[in-house]
């Protein structure tokens, strides 16, 4: 997370991430799936502008690929929120109501917290959504920092964490700390639990964003957890030691064979990504992003410009945040 003041408001950059490793453990009790996953921030930016409103009213404005939503104004009791984890299905617009997780994420520490002040929100989207990139996780994470930070709560950043358990279970990883610091992280039980990971280095990638995308949910639901499952410790090793072929042969993603069983442009981008001299390839989360590794800048600039021609959808060309 960026963050700084401006004339309008709170401005906060919220990033995308990447999972470059992720395994599903087992199905838990509460219908969530125990994970093990590396989550690494990347340079790929939604913009949160919080504004205090002293008469008490929420508003929202969305803007997405140049258009703009209609505004929409929050009552003061909103519904209960859904279940932690729901994401949008694929091919939903973005919601501009009391169903996006920032008007929910400022909404939560209104109630928590006795807040009687509003907010005047301003959401800029550039991360794809039903996209495995956690877009709509980051921005709910931004929302609940801005929040803490205008009307001057003094939240701790386990304190944020715990809010941001609530609303969702990718949240967590983009508050761990309240200063607004944003690092890679091994992210464990439904993704709440969160150790920071240090001296990985900054690594370059290209992101693809195909024209569909999938529904977290169903893709959970065609997944089976492995057998025997991998673990993220020799990524991380491999990482810190510099050894980026024994690194990019750890790259994994259990669900992405539940995916290729839902959307064809899994295994499309797979071969494309194999044709075009990554260190490696993977997609991310639960789909559809799929990204390569590359060497370093110049390279990741040349890998995305290859693939802008072969109509794959929308091609980023990013680095990590840490």
């Amino acid at each position: 997370m960026h963050v700084r003041s401006t004339a309008a408001g709170l401005e906060v950059l919220a990033p995308a991430k990447l999972n470059l490793f992720l395994e599903v453990l087992g199905k838990r009790d509460d219908g969530f799936h125990e994970i093990e996953t590396l989550m690494y921030p990347i340079g790929l930016y939604d913009t949160l502008v919080f504004q205090d409103d002293p008469g008490g009213q929420i508003s929202l404005t969305c803007q997405q690929a140049g258009a703009r939503q209609p505004h929409f104004t929050a009552s003061a009791r909103l519904a209960d929120l859904r279940p932690a984890g729901e994401t949008p299905a694929a091919g939903e617009l973005l919601p501009a109501g009391a169903d996006n997780l920032v008007v929910r994420a400022v909404e939560l520490v209104r109630r928590r917290l006795g807040v009687q002040r509003g907010a005047r929100l301003q959401l800029t989207k550039r991360i794809p959504m039903a996209a495995g990139l956690a877009g709509g996780s980051s921005d709910a994470a931004a929302a609940l920092m801005a929040a803490n930070q205008v009307w001057r709560l003094g939240l701790a950043g386990h304190e944020l964490a715990a809010l941001a358990g609530e609303l969702g279970s990718d949240i967590p990883f983009f508050v761990q700390r309240s200063s607004g610091e944003c690092a890679p992280a091994v992210c464990r039980g439904r993704g709440e639990l969160i150790e920071p990971v240090e001296r990985l280095g900054s690594l370059h990638f290209v992101v693809v964003k195909p024209p569909a995308g999938l529904s977290t949910p169903a893709v959970y639901r065609a997944c089976r957890p492995a057998q025997q499952p991998r673990r993220v410790a020799p990524l991380i090793d491999a990482l810190r030691q510099g050894q980026l072929a024994r690194a990019a042969a750890c790259l994994h993603n259990q669900l992405q064979a539940a995916a290729e069983s839902l959307s064809p442009w899994i295994a499309r981008l797979a071969g494309e990504f194999g044709r075009v001299d990554c260190l490696g390839h993977r997609m991310s989360g639960s789909g559809t992003s799929y990204f390569g590794w590359c060497r370093d800048a110049r390279h990741a600039r040349r890998v995305a410009a290859c693939l802008r021609g072969r109509g794959v959808g929308q091609v980023y060309a990013v680095y990590g945040t840490c």
